[in-house]
């Protein structure tokens, strides 16, 4: 057989468009990086990154109205159905967020978080403004692409190498980016270090997951090892390590328990931009990767995994509401909130029904604006160090400023699940899918944990509204129409997703299924 004799691969272009047009605007912006003047690069690289996220979006929508069937694409290789639109979506409104964080100020504050242009700190006499560097990374921006380029890719990967690929190119940049804070250089690179060296073990076992797999099945196709799994064969244990190998890569992205170590480190050592997009987007993306892994490729032998899955689930609960009492520090506390967070969501991967993707995909994008708002927050509290990250810090913040701690009072309302809010509504999705399908002793777990992460929530709440605040206390940074661009977006999300969920759940009820 000559070169010409084998026939070119067949990609249909317009479903991949999503994902170009992130990729592109990536490429563009190492071009910017390269070319541009470093006095002009910050608004063009604004313009480029949010001009790449709102035509991928635009992209999303005009896929999902052009193609009403699930189909597969590029050599069976790309999933183009309802929980990849889905998760896209969710992932190109979390960009557009993260990107307006990421542009109003430079990566380089004490404590691993940006500088603020101006700072109102409050004085006898009145007021006066602080400025302080305003030196701009503008390489965030392509990093920050390529890396939403993966998280686009990773939960729509129907291959697992294409899925490992995925997974590299998502990760990658954010270890580059979470060491980024110049001003304590000791903290972040110690982040990045820990970020890169338990990621790199992690998709090690991820590759050898895809090993054990391909000896089992002969393919890397996630249908092809479904219907290999459809008979029982005598090299049943190879599925089974595969299984347990992959799951292994799978539950360290998502930061679940006994792989979650690296989170709390990583999100305090990393600029706090960088953490909320990591928090956010990388959290939903390989949720989608995990639930189209277990759902598709090893739905014949759930019963295998799913009381591992129990347990993990169970153990990623209890850590991380146990745990994050005893924080002090609130980028610890949000860290160890989005363990537990962790746990609630694979009770609907549980479920292993159609309600359990729907509720877990409404779960992915409500959780995800939460996070994302409360660490910009984060940001904005700031003392003569930096940033002002130490729970006794926010002592009577409600105070100095009513609006932004009632905001953020908000988003911790809706972390502990209280009606109205975008929590409750999602927990009850998760947790009522869990127990149709069997799970009640999962949900009588995940309401104790529920309990108990209240208490710490509560707790901040009560420290900023009933407490004096100290004479040296913090100060509010004075956000520029960026950050409150990304802080709004993210309020009313959580919001509108608790007074009227219907339509977003009817949404992701249609889009609750995969192709095979």
């Amino acid at each position: 057989m000559t070169p010409t004799d084998i026939p070119a691969p067949s990609i249909a272009y317009g479903p991949l468009w999503p994902m170009i047009a992130v990729f592109l605007a990536a490429a563009i912006g190492v071009l910017v990086e390269a070319f541009v003047p470093a006095r002009r690069r910050r608004p063009v690289h604004l313009v480029v990154a949010l001009a790449g996220l709102t035509g991928g979006l635009v992209a999303v929508a005009l896929v999902a109205r052009n193609h009403h069937h699930p189909t597969l694409i590029a050599e069976r290789a790309v999933a183009v159905d309802g929980p990849t639109l889905f998760i896209q979506g969710t992932l190109l409104l979390l960009g557009i967020a993260a990107v307006l964080l990421l542009g109003e100020r430079s990566l380089d504050s004490t404590g691993g978080t940006f500088v603020a242009a101006a700072a109102v700190v409050p004085g006898s006499r009145g007021e006066r403004q602080l400025t302080a560097s305003s030196t701009m990374q503008t390489e965030v921006f392509p990093l920050a692409m390529f890396a939403l380029g993966g998280m686009l890719l990773f939960p729509a990967s129907n291959n697992l190498l294409l899925m490992f690929v995925a997974l590299e190119i998502l990760s990658l940049p954010l270890y580059l980016l979470a060491g980024l804070a110049r001003r304590r250089r000791l903290l972040s690179q110690e982040a990045a270090v820990k970020y890169f060296l338990l990621g790199a073990f992690s998709s090690a076992f991820f590759l050898y997951g895809i090993a054990m797999l391909y000896g089992y099945a002969g393919s890397v196709d996630l249908g092809a090892i479904f219907t290999a799994t459809g008979t029982v064969g005598s090299n049943d244990t190879l599925l089974y390590l595969g299984i347990a190998l992959l799951s292994v890569g799978l539950l360290f992205k998502i930061g679940a328990a006994p792989f979650q170590n690296w989170t709390p480190d990583v999100y305090q050592g990393s600029p706090t931009p960088v953490t909320a997009l990591m928090a956010s987007g990388t959290k939903v993306a390989a949720f989608g990767a995990l639930l189209r892994v277990f759902y598709v490729a090893f739905g014949p032998v759930r019963w295998d995994w799913r009381p591992l899955m129990w347990g993990v689930a169970i153990l990623t609960m209890g850590v991380g509401a146990v745990l994050a009492i005893t924080q002090t520090d609130v980028k610890r506390m949000l860290a160890y909130s989005s363990i537990a967070h962790a746990g609630f969501i694979l009770t609907g991967v549980v479920a292993l029904n159609r309600s359990g993707l729907s509720g877990s995909l409404f779960y992915l994008l409500a959780y995800g604006f939460s996070t994302l708002g409360a660490f910009a927050i984060v940001t904005l509290v700031r003392d003569a160090d930096g940033e002002a990250t130490h729970l006794s810090q926010w002592r009577g913040l409600g105070r100095r400023s009513p609006a932004l701690a009632g905001i953020f009072a908000l988003f911790l309302l809706a972390f502990a699940g209280i009606p109205l809010t975008s929590g409750f509504t999602s927990k009850f999705a998760v947790f009522s899918a869990a127990i149709s399908s069997g799970a009640t002793g999962l949900v009588v777990v995940g309401l104790i944990a529920s309990a108990v992460a209240a208490f710490f929530y509560v707790r901040v709440i009560v420290l900023m509204f009933f407490e004096a605040p100290a004479p040296d206390g913090p100060t509010i940074a004075v956000p520029s129409v960026l950050t409150y661009g990304a802080i709004a977006l993210a309020f009313a999300v959580t919001v509108v997703l608790g007074v009227i969920p219907g339509p977003l759940f009817t949404l992701a009820d249609k889009a609750a299924l995969f192709v095979r």
